[in-house]
């Protein structure tokens, strides 16, 4: 091979190693009469190992005991919701000092006074529509209500 036919194979190299590249091939080979030329590369695989999902034990759901009473979320859906026949000033004892009408736990009867609603200057006495023990009581002293609104609770 003569000097010039080496550089004409350098320049046909280089260009091939081009072509290899911009063509993501990993071998290209040429020939031109006599003149072979094979141009390869050796492509790396990199093995990417994905670590299988963890499957994390979820414990089974206990059942749930039939609950006793209904769960009411809304105190003026409940069946022993003692409500506001009116707008006005709530106090639950019947004059200031003395000792309230109710407490929760205290037994009641139907008719029983539980608590005074101020409207217009005038005191109307509340009365439980059945008997029954006091769950909760939903307002305080002096609050402010509204007609239909859940005051207390009886069952």
């Amino acid at each position: 091979m003569s000097k010039n036919d080496a550089s004409i194979n350098a320049d046909s190299i280089r260009q091939l190693a081009e072509i290899l590249n911009e063509t993501d091939l990993t071998e290209i080979e040429y020939e031109k009469g006599e003149c072979r030329i094979r141009v390869a590369r050796q492509i790396t695989v990199a093995h990417t190992s994905v670590a299988a999902p963890t499957l994390t034990p979820v414990a089974a759901p206990l059942e749930a005991a039939a609950p006793e009473e209904p769960v009411v979320t809304d105190p003026s859906k409940h069946p022993g919701a003692v409500k506001s026949p009116m707008v006005g000033n709530v106090y639950l004892s019947p004059a200031p000092g003395a000792d309230a009408f109710i407490k929760v736990g205290d037994s009641i009867k139907a008719g029983d006074s539980v608590l005074i609603i101020e409207a217009m200057k005038v005191m109307n006495q509340i009365k439980a529509h059945k008997d029954g023990v006091v769950k909760d009581i939903l307002v305080q002293d002096a609050d402010p209500v509204e007609f239909d609104q859940a005051l207390v609770i009886i069952e």
